[in-house]
């Protein structure tokens, strides 16, 4: 029995040596002990260098908090696919008329469709003048929603409120010309005036259409050069096609330039600065 509980005192003092040399091993780590995070940081992150001079000022690598992407609308889409359809009917029943227009930016057409008693017919006269503002219309709500301009209404009231302000506005336009015309017996220089003023915005349509569609499409950061191709574009149908009309018809008539000048402030910038004014563009 004495030798049995000698062999149990040694195995319960081997056991406490055992635990005691763990418990100082973790409290104080031997230094003949290899450790593994140590290494891993000198072997992969210590710096090996010459005096700090190659290391780049900028990171290869940018991360930045991003920003938020913009959603559009995805109603516009079925305007757009609408106003392509609509356009397409127009041609159809109405080629003639839209080929006369096309013309008018190559030729005279513009100067000589009212003189020759030749103008487009009622009928495509308000087709092709709802498409002129269903597209401005669009062009304008697309142009608010990218520089971020909110109104108390919005989405599709906003688009029809744009297009139906658009359409009375230029309408209203037509009729105080007509009504001008008629107070100062100058019916016929009148008609060829709103022929060019016509022929003019309906060209420009046919631009608001695929830049309307091009808006709906592409990236954000292309936006503002899809904007400077079609004001460019803009100022040439307006420069070639009114312009030279307006010339030729200003050139048969005398009267001090001073009226065409404020003809022009009243009726053809004023009303686009206030629209411009009203919407916050």
């Amino acid at each position: 029995m004495a030798f049995l509980d000698s062999v149990a005192q040694a195995t319960a003092l081997r056991q406490q040596f055992v635990e005691d040399s763990l418990a100082n091993m973790f409290i104080t780590p031997d230094s003949n002990r290899v450790n593994q995070f140590t290494s891993y940081i000198m072997a992969h992150e210590l710096y090996k260098g010459h005096t700090f001079l190659d290391i780049p000022f900028t990171l290869k690598r940018n991360f930045g908090y991003g920003h938020n992407r913009q959603n559009r609308d995805p109603w516009i889409i079925a305007i757009i696919i609408g106003l392509l359809l609509y356009t397409a009917l127009l041609n159809l029943t109405l080629g003639t008329e839209i080929k006369s227009i096309f013309q008018s930016f190559y030729s005279k057409r513009a100067s000589m469709m009212d003189k020759e008693d030749r103008g487009i017919n009622l009928w495509a006269f308000i087709g092709l003048f709802l498409l002129f503002g269903l597209t401005f219309g669009l062009f304008l709500y697309q142009l608010a929603s990218y520089n971020g301009v909110y109104y108390s209404i919005s989405g599709m009231q906003l688009f029809i409120a744009l297009s139906l302000i658009i359409i009375s506005l230029f309408a209203f336009k037509f009729l105080l010309l007509k009504i001008l015309g008629f107070l100062f017996d100058i019916d016929r220089i009148v008609g060829e005036y709103i022929t060019t003023l016509y022929l003019t915005y309906f060209n420009i349509a046919f631009v608001f259409l695929p830049v309307a569609v091009c808006f709906s499409l592409i990236a954000a950061q292309l936006i503002p050069y899809l904007l400077a191709v079609a004001l460019i574009l803009i100022v040439v149908i307006f420069i070639w096609i009114y312009l030279r009309s307006s010339v030729n018809i200003i050139s048969n008539i005398r009267f001090h330039k001073f009226y065409l000048f404020v003809y022009l402030c009243a009726l053809e910038i004023c009303p686009i600065l206030i629209l411009i004014k009203v919407l916050n563009l």
